[in-house]
Parts: structure tokens; C-alpha cells; sequence
């Protein structure tokens, strides 16, 4: 089984992968923390969560006779704009950077099964494939494999990568010796719960998804809530705040795999340029990525809250204008928030000026005095 290991390892470099580390099949505390997540209702509308319940901490349950998965992670950030510059400029529209390229999903779950099969050309096994959908606690798999720690942001990290890698797994009945797992290196750092927008991350190592971005612009199917509208700024698919601000992300390494490469330059894309896609436009340009997902309606939901908190220009108005009887209640609702947002700048812009002008015109006879 080792020498089989340092095949599997050996085949997953050649697939693409970044690496590969062996776990069993417990993941002990995740049902514990994942109750009390649960029963804190911090999963919002995603009721997937709930629903499988402790399933997604039993890989054995999951697949009936698993003995050991294969956590394997691939790195996805492209040569892209940088984010922090998109973020810097309220007229472009900022997208998560895992969601710039092809939808990782389809990618990752066709280089496990091609690994997986290499593996039966071996070793007969049986196996079962898990891409994010499937219901298994990656990050703990990840951290129980030693493929990295968990952040206090949740997300996993690894001292020469950082996150920024997607993460999939093998279940396997195949009795392969397990990777240790690895020391914590946060240390003090509060880096990324500092910088959340939203303050979603309401403790170390715990998220309220009901206040994250993410959620918020791609889980939630409903209106976005006003109290949050603001704060999202310029982000219309997702966040990468607590990344970005990550201190081992400047170790983080560019991906290699061509199907990740920025699409439709969606990494420097305007929001006014975005919003004037029509539905063909949408379903022809997002096939193939994760942003598909979300459809056309909440693409444009989110778009026009991005909208009203960027700069009241005339294209800006005019776009949201354009949509203001949109046929979706949903859209109605966010462009008629931005229309109301920008009209508020544009009504403080004037007052501004007329104060100076009022100053000027108040200065002008005692300077001649």
C-alpha cells in the first residue's frame, strides 16, 4: 500500500493535481461543530446542509465499505487583474476569482475519476467521486488528511499555497496508510475576520452564512437584505476578502490548467457593461462556469446592487433605468434600491457644490475688504 500511495501521488501530479494526502474514514468533532452551525441556524436558506445532516461527517455511510479517501486539491488562480484593483474601482465588477474560468466542478470531477480508474488498473477498488456537491465536509477531510489546516476564515490552508486551490476526493474500500495531519500556523493572526464586509465570520472558525457575500450574491434566491446591500460594494459573485488579506496567500501559486483562465474578461469587466447582457447573452457566455448556477435574475440582482453603490454616473443611471420595469419582482425591487442610491449622490454632490458656491460667493467682499 505505500508504493500504491506513491503511485496514486505520482498519476494525480500528472492529472493536474497540486497534491494528494490519504485520510480515514472518521472525521472526529465534525458532526459536533456541524451541529452546533446547524442548530445555530448559520446555513441560512442552504438547507442541503441540514438535510443530509451527519452524513457528510461518515464517508463510510456515504459510501457503504469505505476505508481510506484520497483529499486532493488543484490550484485555480488565474494572471488575472489583480483583486485588490477591482475592488479599488466601484465601476467594475468583481468577481470571486475561483469563478473566472470554468466551472471547477466539471473539471476536478473528471480528473478524480480518471484517477480513480488508474488506480483500479492497479489495485481493484471500489470508489465513489465528491466535488463540493456531494455531502462530505471537505475542509475536514482536508485538515484530517493533512493536505493543510483550517483557517479561521474556514477555508483551508496550506504554508506553500495558501487557499487559493480547489479541493476533491476519492472514497476508496482500499486500506491505504493515512497522512498525518499538520500543525495549525495562524498563530494571533485575525487578518481575515477583520476585513470581512460583513463581519460573517462571527468567531474564529466560524461563519454565519446569513451575513456572507458569497451566500448572499450566490445561495440566497430571495432578496438581498438592505442592511447588507451596502456593504457588498462592487462584489456581484461572490468574495475573496478574507483571502485576499490571508498572510499565506502570498505563497498562494498560479494554476497551470487552461480551463481556469479568465473568460469573457470577467476580471476587469465594467458593471454597466454586465448588466446590459441580455438572458441569451448570459446563458451563452456562463455556460460552462459556476456562475451559471445562480441564473440570469440574480445575476442581475446583484449587478444592480453593485450598481447602486458605485458612482452615480449618467451610463449608470441610464443602465438601471433601462430595467426599472424589468418583468422580475426580484430585479424590480434591487434596481429601484440603486436608482434610489445614486439619485442620494447625486442630490449630496449638489448640495456640495452649492455650499462652495455659497462660500466663494460669502469669502469674495471681505477678501476685497
Amino acid at each position: 500500500m505505500p508504493g500504491l500511495v506513491a503511485d496514486i501521488r505520482r498519476w494525480a501530479e500528472a492529472l493536474g493535481f497540486a497534491a494528494v494526502r490519504i485520510a480515514d474514514a472518521r472525521l472526529p468533532g465534525a458532526e459536533r461543530d456541524l451541529d452546533a452551525w446547524l442548530s445555530a441556524g448559520s446555513h441560512g436558506e442552504m438547507d442541503y446542509m441540514s438535510r443530509h445532516g451527519a452524513l457528510r461527517c461518515r464517508p463510510d455511510r456515504l459510501m457503504p465499505g469505505c476505508r481510506s479517501v484520497i483529499s486532493a486539491r488543484m490550484n485555480y488562480l488565474g494572471a488575472g487583474r489583480d483583486a485588490r484593483e477591482v475592488l479599488a474601482d466601484p465601476a467594475l465588477a468583481f468577481v470571486s476569482r475561483y469563478a473566472l474560468g470554468r466551472d471547477y466542478h466539471k473539471v476536478l470531477r473528471q480528473r478524480l475519476k480518471r484517477l480513480a480508474l488508474r488506480i483500479a488498473e492497479s489495485h481493484d477498488h471500489q470508489w465513489r467521486v465528491a466535488v463540493d456537491s456531494a455531502p462530505l465536509m471537505e475542509v475536514a477531510v482536508g485538515e484530517r488528511s493533512g493536505l493543510g489546516w483550517r483557517g479561521k476564515h474556514t477555508l483551508l490552508l496550506d504554508r506553500g499555497a495558501g487557499s487559493g486551490f480547489f479541493l476533491g476526493e476519492i472514497l476508496s474500500d482500499l486500506p491505504l496508510p493515512p497522512d498525518p495531519p499538520v500543525n495549525a500556523h495562524c498563530g494571533a493572526c485575525t487578518a481575515c475576520i477583520d476585513a470581512c464586509p460583513t463581519r460573517a465570520i462571527v468567531a474564529p472558525y466560524r461563519v454565519d452564512a446569513r451575513r456572507c457575500i458569497s451566500y448572499l450574491t450566490i445561495e440566497l434566491k430571495g432578496a438581498i437584505p438592505e442592511p447588507f446591500r451596502g456593504l457588498i460594494g462592487n462584489r456581484i459573485y461572490g468574495c475573496d476578502d478574507c483571502q485576499i488579506v490571508c498572510p499565506w496567500n502570498r505563497f498562494a501559486k498560479l494554476s497551470t490548467e487552461a480551463d481556469f483562465r479568465v473568460r469573457h474578461d470577467l476580471d476587469s469587466a465594467t458593471l454597466v457593461e454586465l448588466f446590459s447582457w441580455t438572458e441569451a447573452d448570459f446563458d451563452e457566455r456562463m455556460a460552462g462556469s459556476a456562475i451559471y448556477r445562480i441564473g440570469y435574475e440574480r445575476w442581475l440582482r446583484n449587478l444592480a446592487v453593485a450598481l447602486g453603490n458605485g458612482p452615480a454616473t449618467a451610463n449608470a443611471t441610464a443602465a438601471l433605468q433601462a430595467r426599472a420595469d424589468a418583468a422580475s419582482a426580484l430585479v424590480r425591487e434591487h434596481v429601484a434600491w440603486a436608482l434610489f442610491r445614486l439619485s442620494l449622490k447625486v442630490q449630496s454632490e449638489t448640495n456640495s457644490d452649492s455650499m462652495g458656491e455659497n462660500v466663494l460667493d460669502i469669502k469674495g467682499p471681505r477678501q476685497h475688504d
